[in-house]
Parts: C-alpha cells; structure tokens; sequence
C-alpha cells in the first residue's frame, strides 16, 4: 500500500531515508517471526542442518541429507553465525535479511534517473521481499544481492538506458555471409581476420573493460552459488558488456567461481575428495514434486505430487519459452529481457515455492511495466495468504486450505504476461547503440 502511494504521489526520498524504512520493517518483522511459534519447515528441517554441519566440520550437503542441495556458500556463513552463539531463528533470517537491504541501493542504482530513489522506497516496502527474507528466511535474496550486482558493474557508467543485440551487429554478420557461398562465408567470419577475430582484438579500454567484466562475473558466479536459478540472469549480464571479449573474460570468472567453492570442499567443509562426485549428483538431483502453482495443481488436485511426465513438459517448455523470450526482446535493454525471461518461467513453471516470485521484483521494480503493480501485489496476497493466514492451522486444515490456494494461484499467470514489458521491445532511442570500440594499433 504504502509502495503503491509512493508512486501516486511521486516520493523520492534521499537513498538513505529508504534504506532505513527498509531496515526497519524488515528487522521488526525478523524479531517477530524468530519470536513467533511457527517456523518454516525447510528453515527449520534444511538450512539449519546445512549450517550446523559446516559448524560441526562436515559436508553440509551430505550431513543435510539432501535438504541442502546447492554449493556450501551460505551454509559457511550459517556456520559462522552459529559459532558466534547466534540462535538459529535470528542467525538464518540474519544472512537474507542483510541481503535484502544491501539490494534497496542496487534496486536505486538498477533503475537509474531521477526515480531512482522512489524504486528503492519501493523495493524497501516490497510486501514478498518483506515474507520471504524476514519470514521465510529463504536465501532467494541472497543469490539476487549478488545478481544485481553484477547487473550494475557489468552497465558501467553512463545512461541507465541500454540496447541488447543492435541491427548493426545482426547486419555485419549478415554482410559477412552474403554474397559468399557457406564455406567462404564461415571463413569470413571465423577465420583469421575475420568478424569474430576482429571482434576480439583488444581495444583502447580494453583493460578497464576487462576489469568490469571480470568483477561482474565474480559477482554473477556468487549468485549462482547461492542457488542455481541465476543461471537465467547471465545473457542480460553479458549483454550489458560493452563487447565480445569483455563478455567472454565474464563468462569464464561466472563459470569459474562456483568451480572454486567445489574444489575446496575437502578443505573447507570436510568433504573427503571420494564424496565429490556423491555431493554433485545430490546438487543435481531436482525432485519432479509439482502442484504448487499455476497450472500443475489442477492435474494433483492442488496437492505437492511425484509427476515427473508434468515436470519433464513443463521443463522442456521453460526452455522453449526462454529461448522465444530472448529472441523477441533481443535488441531491448538487456534488464527488461531479463524481467520477460523472469516472468515467463513463473508463467510455464511446473514446479515453484513463493519465494521463487521474487526472482523478478528488484526488474519490475526497478524498470515497472504498465502492469508491473498488479502483478506485484497479486502474488505478494497469494504469498502472504500462505505464509500469514495458512500457517495459523493445524497440518489437515493447512492440506485443505493449500489445495483451494494453489489452485487460486493460475489466475494470477495472465497478470505476469501482461507485466511483460511488451512496449519495451526494441530500443528506446538509436542514439543508445554503443560506440564502436576503437582498436589498438598492433606492432606487428
């Protein structure tokens, strides 16, 4: 409510007024829910097993029993928060709490303009930010602190607006294919000299370049060691890089990082080098439980269920889906594909827990759509329906009011196609393609 009447009477406080409304009500709702009778049961069941094994010196994958299947970057902080005599209830909501503020700045800073300030008020009033950080303690805000960060270092300086893939790029290629037959045109373009050589020689700022690139990586491979889904988050990442080879050197750190946090399972968390390969199968292993949202609950009756023909189809259209995203809003600035790619998962996703709805809020918030409110404050009343009014009862009526919710939840997939930025297809101005990098002259 109060996000929404920031926006009707245009509230652009100073950064620093929003972020300590958003320390405050999410500190207030932490001391509430760690005080509170009812507890989540994979807070409870899953993370702090993780972080009470790293505490204990074993693997928080294996000691968990599955109930933490993601690398052990948040369990070590777990374990640290542990040490220190902090109970669990404040120690577990602690690490997403923090990272839900330290995002109200990069919300401010994603969005760019002199509205900058009125999206960080928003997002420091977010109501599913408010659940899932101080209530639910799930650790979505974490891998998002860490992907929108990548977001802002990978744009850089500069105006807030950008373009993904220019008609200049799409027509080079195509002049390097035309008028060629296909062997010659392969040649043109892959061979020495070439297109893709050129495009990989350095440039004047070719260090500075590099430099971001590899920063933004760094902070792209964190968030996918907080969880697996920012995987979803790296083609708008790559194209905020001002060219290939920045793109390439971020590529290779983003993939490097969760290596790293591997590899170092013996001497961190100690993992002995013969349970690798039983932690990765684990990491890798994605029960097909479905019927939680949208359309999966009307085949189980609104009820979790073991279907893994629906998971199969709905993963398999995911991809379709994603792949028909990006190349619709290829040449949009690369945070509003991201917000489609987003939004499109939770519209065809077999398989979803509330928290995953935040996945797209620090975008739409950030760059709103004409829809984008709606869509918000739709799925913050589903959530805190089930994370407020439903956790009153005992287990059966909690089974029977989860089945009607669920089901609820499909009416809510035509407001996120619409929260889509649709109008923001292709690029807002001509004038916001990048310049053309000047080369190096070589002295050979």
């Amino acid at each position: 409510m109060f996000a929404l009447i920031a926006q009707w009477r245009d509230w652009r406080p100073p950064l620093l007024v929003a972020i300590l409304v958003g320390i405050a009500v999410r500190v207030l709702l932490l001391f509430t829910a760690a005080n509170d009778s009812w507890q989540p049961v994979d807070f409870m069941e899953s993370f702090r097993p993780a972080g009470e094994a790293v505490l204990n010196g074993e693997d928080p994958v294996l000691a968990s029993e599955g109930g933490w299947h993601f690398l052990p970057t948040i369990p070590y902080v777990y374990g640290i928060l542990l040490w220190l005599g902090i109970p669990w209830e404040y120690a577990g909501r602690l690490v997403t709490v923090v990272a839900d503020i330290v995002l109200i700045p990069l919300v401010a800073k994603l969005a760019g303009g002199p509205k900058a300030s009125l999206r960080a008020l928003q997002y420091a009033l977010n109501p599913l930010a408010l659940l899932v950080a101080s209530i639910h303690g799930q650790v979505e805000p974490v891998a998002l602190v860490f992907g929108v960060a990548a977001f802002v270092v990978a744009r850089g300086p500069g105006s807030p607006d950008r373009v993904g893939v220019t008609t200049r790029v799409v027509a080079k290629v195509r002049r390097g294919m035309s008028a060629y037959d296909l062997r010659s045109g392969l040649h043109r373009m892959l061979g020495s000299g070439g297109l893709l050589h050129r495009a990989l020689l350095p440039g004047a700022t070719d260090r500075a370049d590099l430099k971001r690139a590899a920063l933004a990586g760094l902070l792209m491979g964190l968030a996918l060691c907080a969880k697996s889904w920012p995987i979803w988050l790296i083609p708008g990442m790559l194209l905020l890089l001002p060219h290939l080879r920045a793109r390439v050197a971020a590529l290779f750190v983003t993939g490097l990082v969760p290596v790293f946090f591997l590899v170092t399972l013996p001497i961190f968390a100690g993992t002995r080098l013969d349970q690798i390969p039983e932690v990765i199968n684990t990491i890798q292993d994605i029960r097909p439980i479905v019927g939680e949202w949208g359309w999966t609950p009307h085949f189980t009756e609104g009820n979790w269920d073991l279907r893994p023909e629906l998971a199969s189809f709905g993963t398999n259209l995911i991809y379709l889906c994603v792949v028909g995203v990006v190349l619709i809003w290829r040449r949009a600035d690369p945070i509003d594909m991201t917000t489609a790619i987003l939004l499109i998962f939770m519209v065809v996703t077999p398989r979803l827990g509330a928290q995953y709805l935040l996945w797209f809020m620090p975008f739409l918030v950030a760059r709103p759509t004409r829809w984008a409110w709606p869509a918000i404050i739709g799925v913050s009343f589903w959530a805190a329906y089930g994370y407020i009014y439903m956790t009153q009862f005992d287990t059966n009526t909690w089974w029977a009011l989860h089945a009607d919710w669920s089901r609820a939840s499909i009416v809510l997939l035509p407001l996120l196609v619409m929260a889509m930025p649709w109008g923001r297809r292709a690029p807002a101005a001509p004038q916001l393609a990048p310049p053309v990098r000047t080369r190096e002259t070589s002295s050979t």
